[in-house]
């Protein structure tokens, strides 16, 4: 029965990794407002470009 222990032991591994990398992609705000200051970011980038 060790098996059933080794594989509760790696499903709780991988949903603590799977757990800390959510929380370094999540960004705030609803899409609308991710999307423009995206948008923003990059208009700046290109006018510094120039």
């Amino acid at each position: 029965m060790a098996r059933g222990n080794q594989r509760e032991l790696a499903r709780q591994k991988n949903l603590k990794k799977q757990q800390e990398a959510g929380k370094s992609k999540k960004k705030e705000g609803s899409a609308a407002k991710r999307m423009e200051s995206d948008a923003e970011k990059m208009r700046q980038k290109q006018a510094a470009g120039m």
